[in-house]
């Protein structure tokens, strides 16, 4: 329920605030995002960073489609992943929505490709798909989203990177 007090005057007049209202109290400007999200997108591309990419797909500037090879000397070393990045307007004060695209069985990674990780919070691009890329490499095993692949990493190396070419390699022939 709204209330209204006031404040001030405009033209000998109170000028009314509305308190406890369910609007927000400061509209996003989803040109401001819009800029914002092409400068990411320039310095990503200028950066030369090894590894990661992402581009807008299509005309949107709020969803892209990024890409992570696993890194040299991991079990996702020659492994390329797709991602999908979904921003919202209130970027970069809410993280986006980033998903795998291509299976990865990964104990921080559902099997729906939901992403368990808390560093995406205020970051900008460049830094989420570096971030995911060192997950690939270094878990986070006690909160893991796939229970089965977090095991397997603490047991038994041979066994996980069977499982995660099998994920891999069915994704490609399906």
């Amino acid at each position: 329920m709204s209330t209204t007090a006031t404040s001030g005057s405009i033209g000998g007049q109170p000028s009314p605030i509305k308190t406890g209202s369910t609007e927000p109290l400061q509209r996003l400007d989803t040109a401001a995002v819009a800029k914002r999200l092409q400068q990411e997108l320039m310095s990503l591309m200028s950066s030369g960073e090894k590894g990661i990419s992402a581009f807008p797909q299509g005309d949107s500037l709020f969803t892209w489609v990024g890409t992570i090879e696993g890194a040299s000397g991991t079990v996702f070393e020659e492994l390329t992943f797709r991602l999908s990045l979904n921003f919202g307007a209130d970027y970069p004060f809410k993280p986006p929505t980033v998903k795998f695209e291509t299976p990865c069985f990964h104990p921080n990674v559902d099997l729906q490709g939901n992403i368990c990780l808390d560093i995406l919070k205020e970051k900008c691009v460049r830094t989420v798909l570096q971030s995911i890329q060192s997950l690939l490499a270094d878990p986070n095993n006690d909160s893991p989203l796939n229970v089965q692949a977090a095991k397997l990493w603490d047991q038994d190396q041979a066994v996980y990177r069977q499982m995660v070419m099998k994920t891999y390699n069915a994704a490609k022939t399906s």
